[in-house]
């Protein structure tokens, strides 16, 4: 049997551990500073496209692994503050784009050509920024178990039009993971297009036959009374309702760019999903650290709300971000989430052949050995939202 997969890393003193997590900060401050001062002529608006975004894929591929843990002592309140100081800045940036866009006009040639330049700025700062700041801020929020923080996450989620996700993530993924039943699992082999033209309706129908199933009623109908307290039909109900509230206060370019800004936060998410369970396959009933990818990079780990720690929190959903704990048994991606990202949309296939490498060594997905030579599974523990 192998050995055990938690380690003891150093522990790292509670301040220290909060200043970095500050890097979080980092992409949604650069986003409302462009959003702030936008719209811009063509040229400046292919350089906020291009210099900031690669700048942090630059980094994340050259930073050092961190396998510290925080220590004990933390005072939780203090990042639980970071985490509500995040979903403020997050929910300013979206109102900060509709503002900026409503300033650009489409009378010209030479207007369209502006309108265009800020949309491909828009793509790689708001909507990564959506991603970034607002999917991964809300993931942290979607696991916490007072109703408000489970609000604040399929709020985060609304604005990207994404909301079902709160209900399939929870629900469906977590019990799911690792299964030909999951369909945020990519399979061995997959390329992102077919992980991603399979999982988005998949998981839209999981999310809402879950929600169906909670209220008694497996074959509901829109028309029927209950439908009112159906969570993803209200997560509908929601995005539409912003998208309209965009459209009558900032009119209908400004519509456009939240519409794409939300399509590239969501296609984000994926592209995550995708690389953290990417040919993954689960042989026992509860689930084990090595059943999600891991990364010890530094930058990966403290702006991304501790999102690279994955595995240990599928060992338990509602552990807090900065409690999240180093595993050594997990198969690791090639660098951190963002050189990773970027391999896996434009290398797809070179990504492919690391990721199979890497299963290959580990002897995990289709190369495992028998499931008595893996390590003991830790059972997921009930959900920790507001699920009633």
């Amino acid at each position: 049997m192998r050995a055990q997969s938690l380690i003891a890393p150093r522990s790292l003193p509670w301040p220290h551990a909060f200043a970095l997590h500050l890097c979080a900060f980092l992409l949604p401050v650069l986003t409302t500073v462009f959003l702030l001062n936008g719209p811009y002529r063509w040229w400046q608006a292919l350089l906020w496209a291009t210099i900031p975004i690669w700048t942090l894929i630059y980094i994340d591929t050259k930073a050092p692994a961190d396998r510290r843990a925080v220590a004990v002592d933390a005072p939780d309140w203090l990042f639980d503050l970071q985490v509500y100081a995040l979903t403020a800045l997050q929910l300013g940036n979206h109102i900060l784009l509709g503002i900026m866009a409503s300033k650009l006009t489409l009378q010209s040639w030479g207007d369209a050509g502006v309108v265009a330049a800020n949309l491909w700025a828009v793509i790689w700062m708001s909507g990564v920024t959506a991603g970034y700041s607002g999917i991964v801020v809300a993931h942290e929020w979607i696991h916490r178990r007072k109703p408000h923080q489970y609000f604040l996450g399929r709020l985060l989620l609304m604005f990207v039009w994404y909301e079902h996700f709160a209900t399939e993530h929870i629900r469906g993924h977590h019990p799911r993971l690792g299964t030909q039943a999951d369909p945020a699992t990519a399979r061995f082999g997959e390329t992102f297009r077919q992980f991603f033209l399979r999982t988005v309706p998949a998981q839209f129908k999981s999310a809402w036959q879950l929600e169906s199933e909670r209220l008694g009623r497996p074959a509901m109908k829109p028309t029927h009374p209950a439908i009112l307290r159906h969570r993803v039909f209200q997560g509908v109900l929601g995005q539409i309702g912003i998208t309209i509230g965009y459209l009558v206060f900032f009119g209908p370019i400004a519509t456009v760019f939240f519409l794409v800004q939300a399509r590239t936060a969501f296609t984000l998410l994926e592209v995550v999903n995708y690389i953290e369970h990417w040919g993954i396959e689960r042989h026992t009933r509860g689930v084990s650290h090595v059943d999600s990818w891991d990364t010890d990079n530094w930058f990966t780990l403290h702006t991304l709300v501790g999102l690279s720690r994955h595995a240990d929190h599928h060992a338990q959903a509602s552990r807090p971000y900065h409690k999240l704990r180093y595993h050594e048994d997990p198969p690791k991606l090639p660098t951190g989430y963002y050189g990773s990202i970027i391999l896996a949309l434009f290398r797809n296939e070179h990504y492919r052949q690391l990721a199979t490498d890497e299963l290959t060594r580990r002897r995990l997905g289709p190369f495992r050995k028998l499931a008595e030579d893996r390590p003991q599974a830790t059972p997921i523990k009930g959900s920790a939202t507001a699920a009633s």
